[in-house]
């Protein structure tokens, strides 16, 4: 695996995205209805403001329903928040010309799931962990392929 390759080889270029002040229940209803885990917080310029992952909102959820018993307040409270309410604010991003040996490096030593790409201030892509394993593989069959054919 060539680890010395840019990130814009494997990134998801083709994101859905959410402004900051998204409801909660759209940004449910986005996890219910997708694969993704992360979701990026833009304001409508298309800068990122921050990323939401499934499991730090299915987190938030859970924490609310132990707050209280009362339906009504719980219900007024999560109509009440929007993505920059719980948006990880400033996450940390790559370069589309970043290596994906950077990328890997930093999943591991951060314990992150994905990065934003960001390049002139635009969020241009996400690169997960998903998206490295699914390279590695990849690029390990090709090897193996020529090498064989030869």
């Amino acid at each position: 695996m060539n680890t010395e390759r840019p990130v814009r080889d494997i990134m998801t270029a083709e994101l859905i995205t959410v402004t900051p002040d998204t409801g909660l229940s759209s940004i449910q209803n986005l996890f219910e209805h997708h694969l993704f885990h992360h979701l990026p917080v833009v304001d409508k310029g298309g800068v990122l403001m921050g990323i939401i992952s499934r499991e730090d909102f299915y987190r938030l959820a859970y924490r609310m329903s132990l707050r209280t018993t009362g339906k009504t307040w719980s219900e007024k409270e999560y109509q009440s928040l929007r993505a920059q309410d719980i948006m990880t604010k400033n996450p940390l991003v790559l370069d589309p010309d970043d290596s994906i040996g950077l990328a890997a490096d930093i999943f591991l030593a951060n314990r992150f799931h994905a990065l934003p790409i960001v390049e002139d201030n635009q969020l241009v892509g996400m690169v997960t962990t998903h998206d490295l394993l699914l390279y590695s593989f990849n690029d390990a069959f090709f090897e193996k392929e020529t090498t064989e054919m030869l």
